[in-house]
Order: structure tokens, then sequence, then C-alpha cells
């Protein structure tokens, strides 16, 4: 009983109108979404020449940490890992296409951090995301919701891709793809019946049923491994590796990747942080996140100690919506998802056999969940419709959520302005709008 009150007196769950048991529950979904960085991460960055063995330990521990920070800080149900699609630039373009060292790259990534961790700290990071009008921010978490579910369809193999089309139908002959369907199908029964902890049954049931599934590869969908626990290598060969003399001579060189790095993480870890919390019904009464400053802090944070224990960016992840829709609204959330973390270690043979077909109905599930805000959209003014729908639409069809966030910051002032609403048309709105330009001009040269 002393530990409930703790609990609850430190995380506010009376308050949230949540119990331990649920934010738990919530916590294990968020991980079970999420633990497939544990495997890619260090897959992605070990072509740079860094050690797989070591990756695995800096992915777990940045992960942990960082979210550990933001649940004991900030008192948010998010969780943090290392960054699918930065990872892969730090691996592809920054050490692959242009020659630079995995340290040079680290220190990047760390000096980045550091200018994240000043905004946040000054609450310039609040002022920026104050300047957001309305259906922009509306349009961040149907965009999140849209590119979520996406992501689940793909994964399912319901959806690739096509010779000629942005994406096709999936091979229905593949059994694998059905049983992700059949969890398309059942995963919202379980939640509207509202059987507790649908969402990780579900990620349970499907995994089990795998053992008895083949792919389109012939081969089944979970290899149960021989032992369920492993005693982890460690090794600290990344912990501090960085090369400040490469990146100050080739200075001219990183710059645009630098700044594309600054920008991308800036804004798509505000808008997951911002899309998610706005899901669960968290923000405050003017529309802002509860503590900014720790929140915002918290996530800079995480990418210093990511850079420092040797992994590219660490940032907000969209399948926290996964813990938020199983009822998660604290920070006791991201605890359970940090200890998991830190027991996957051990338990990484167990954690790494779960398909992503087991995944994908908990996915797709929370990105219609998080689209609910559609509804919001008011259809007979254009300057409160275009935006968001064309944010959704853009962030899906280039699965960029910085483009659809442009795109849709561009379709704002260009139509407030048509509609002679100048007073709409700030100079913080101005500012964003150059910033995205930038962001463009940028992406276009780094691809």
């Amino acid at each position: 009983m002393r530990i409930h009150r703790f609990l609850d007196r430190f995380f506010h769950l009376h308050g949230r109108g949540t119990t331990a048991g649920r934010e738990m529950i919530a916590g294990m979904t968020t991980f079970a979404a999420m633990s497939y960085i544990i495997v890619v991460n260090p897959m992605i960055l070990s072509s740079t020449g860094m050690d797989k063995q070591s990756l695995l330990l800096a992915t777990v521990v940045s992960a942990a940490v960082g979210t550990l920070i933001m649940a004991l800080w900030a008192n948010l149900p998010i969780a943090l890992a290392p960054g699918m699609g930065t990872n892969i630039v730090f691996a592809q373009i920054l050490v692959g296409q242009m020659g630079v060292s995995w340290q040079t790259g680290l220190t990047m990534v760390f000096l980045n951090a550091l200018i994240f961790l000043g905004l946040s700290l000054t609450r310039w990071r609040e002022r920026i995301i104050a300047a957001f009008p309305e259906p922009i921010k509306l349009g961040m978490q149907c965009s999140i919701g849209a590119f979520v579910a996406y992501l689940g369809l793909k994964s399912a193999g319901l959806v690739m891709a096509v010779p000629g089309s942005v994406a096709g139908l999936g091979n229905l002959d593949d059994h694998a793809a059905l049983l992700a369907l059949g969890g398309i199908v059942a995963t919202p029964l379980l939640v509207r019946w509202r059987v507790p902890g649908a969402l990780l049954i579900s990620i349970v049931v499907i995994t089990i049923a795998g053992s008895f599934i083949h792919g389109a590869d012939g081969k089944v969908l979970t290899l149960w491994p021989e032992h369920m626990a492993a005693v982890p290598t460690i090794k600290t060969d990344l912990i501090g590796a960085f090369d400040f003399h490469q990146f100050l001579s080739k200075f001219h060189l990183l710059l645009p990747v630098t700044l594309y790095f600054l920008l991308s993480e800036f804004f798509a870890g505000t808008a997951t942080l911002f899309g998610v919390t706005r899901r669960a019904n968290l923000l405050t009464a003017s529309g802002n996140l509860p503590d900014a400053r720790a929140a915002f802090a918290s996530d800079a944070l995480a990418s210093v100690v990511g850079a420092a224990v040797g992994t590219s960016t660490v940032t907000a992840y969209v399948e926290s919506v996964a813990g938020v829709e199983s009822g998660g609204r604290t920070g006791l959330v991201g605890v359970t998802v940090a200890v998991l973390f830190a027991l996957s270690l051990f338990l990484a043979p167990l954690i790494t056999i779960v398909p992503v077909q087991a995944t994908a109905p908990a996915l797709v599930l929370v990105g219609f969940l998080m689209m609910e805000g559609l509804r919001e959209i008011d259809l007979l003014r254009l300057d409160a419709s275009i935006p968001p729908l064309l944010m959704t639409l853009v962030t899906v069809l280039t699965t960029d959520l910085m483009v659809g966030m442009a795109f849709g910051c561009f379709a704002y002032t260009l139509l407030v302005a048509a509609l002679r609403r100048q007073q709409k048309v700030t100079l913080a709105m101005l500012a964003l709008d150059a910033v995205f330009v930038l962001y463009l001009v940028l992406r276009n040269s780094i691809n």
C-alpha cells in the first residue's frame, strides 16, 4: 500500500484517471511496439564499422536512460530511442557517401543535442511551437496517426511497393499477411470489449500463432531460441568516441547535413511529443504541453546521452501512442519501458522473436485512433481544413513528417494571406516557413 501511495503521489495517477497496473500494461505495450529498434539500430549502424555488440548496448542504454528521464522529469507516457531515419542518414549518407568517420558523426549528433538542450532550457523551443497555428497542430496529430497506420499496414505485408505506383495491395496468398489481417480485425474488438491490455494480448497471441505460420520465404514467422536469456557482452569502445578535430576540419562539408539533422529532429521530435500528448488528452487548457520545458529538455538530454554512449540521435517514438491507447497517462509507462529495455540486455533472444506481423495490428489501430482529430476540422473554412488534410496526405505519400509539416505551413500562410487575414501572417509564421524552405533545400542536396 505504501508503494501504491508513493506512485500515486509522484506520478499523479489518480489525477490523470489511471492506475499503476494500467500504466505498467501500457508500458509493456509500448515496449512491444518499439522493441524492434534493439535489433534494427545495431544492424543499420554496424555498416559504418561500429561494433554490433557495442551498438546493442548503446541502443538499450540510450533508450532506457532517455525514456527514464522523460518519465521522471516530465511525467509523460512517451518512450524514446535512437530514431529510425536518422540512423540511416548517419550510416549511409554521412559515413557511407560523405566518407567521414563514425566518430565524427557522433560528434555532430552530440553538438546538435547540446543545441537542442539549450533551446529547450531557454524556452525558445516552446516559443517556436507556440507559433504554430491550431490547424498545423491538429495536422501534426493526424499526420502521425496516418503515418503510424501506414507503417502497420506495410509491416503486415498488406501494403507493398509497386512499380509505377505509390503503393499496392500485398500478396494475399502470404499466410503471414493473412495472420496480420486477422489481428487487424480482431484487435479493435478486444479494445471495444474493454479487455485489459488488449494491444499487448494481440501482440502475444500473434507471436505464438506465428510458430505455426510460414511467411512468403517459407520460414516460420516465430523462431523460438534455444535459450530464452543470455548474459550480455559489455563493450565500452563507443562511449565518448568523439572526433572534434575532423568535425572542425570538415565543417564546411558537414554544415548542410548538420543543419538537416538539427531541423529534422527538432521539428519531427517536437511534433511527436505534441501529437502523442494531445492524443492522451494531457495538453493544457491553452493547448500546450504540460511542463513543456521539462518535456523538451528531456528529449534533448536523451540525445546527449545517446551520442555519449555511441548511437545516432535519440528521439520520442510515435509507437508511444500504443501505450496511450492502452490507458497510459503518466511517466510510470516510461519507467516500465525503461526497465524492459534494461532487461532486454539479458532477454534479447526472447524479445527478438516477435515478428513484425505481431505489432502491425496495434500500429494500425493506434494510427486510426490518432486520426480522430480529423473530426475537429472545419471543412467550411479553407485555412482550417486544407493545411491539416494536406499535411496528412503528404506525410503518408512521402513517409516524411517534416515534408508534410512544410507543405501544411506553406498552405496555411498562402491561404490566410489570400483570404486577407493578414493578422494571422505573423513574423513567427514567416520565420517557420523560411526554416522549412531551408530544410527542403538541404534535404534535396543531401538526397
